[in-house]
């Protein structure tokens, strides 16, 4: 584990290796799960901001769904998360003939509708961030869905971190992206 101002980040996170390959996995992480993705406070205004923009970009039940409960839900601990379709696929997501899950909410932002990209923890994926006393701690989430994307990373020798790249950056700056590439070197 190493730390980068007040960021935890685990050991796998700069060791593992992953490229995410919706072809093979149909976007499973936004369809399985027991709750939606999580999202930051912001996010939830962002929702609202632009949620008449994305009727056009999400499924018809998401969007009824999400007028009827809101753009987020609570856990009972209090954290936020976009709403379920039937507790299963997120409220934003589109799925085509294929099966192949896709974000509406980036595909609003690739259209230029909208000018938020999509919740951080969806952009960050397979990290997950954990909010501690003092710290932010950043663990890789180990999940069976991910095996064909750790397999495509092994593959093309695409480790975590360089795929996540603009994620990393958009969450936490470019110099806290210098200084984790730093650390990978000394880590391996």
């Amino acid at each position: 584990m190493i730390i980068i101002d007040n960021t935890l980040i685990s050991d796998d996170i700069l060791n593992k290796k992953f490229r995410c390959n919706t072809s093979i996995c149909k976007g499973a992480c936004c369809v399985k799960g027991e709750e939606g993705a999580p999202l930051e406070k912001n996010e939830e205004a962002l929702l609202k901001k632009n949620f008449k923009k994305l009727k056009k970009y999400i499924p018809k039940e998401g969007f009824e769904i999400i007028s009827n409960q809101g753009v987020s839900t609570t856990d009972n601990e209090g954290i936020l998360h976009t709403p379920l379709i039937n507790e299963r696929e997120c409220a934003y997501v589109n799925i085509d003939e294929k099966g192949v899950v896709t974000c509406g909410i980036e595909n609003a932002y690739n259209n230029k509708a909208i000018d938020f990209q999509k919740p951080i923890s969806c952009h960050l994926y397979p990290v997950r961030i954990s909010e501690l006393k003092n710290y932010t701690a950043l663990n890789f989430h180990n999940w069976g869905v991910c095996e064909s994307a750790c397999s495509e990373g092994d593959k093309n020798n695409i480790h975590v971190i360089d795929f996540l790249k603009d994620a990393l950056i958009r969450k936490f700056g470019k110099k806290w992206f210098r200084e984790l590439l730093k650390n990978k070197k000394i880590v391996r």
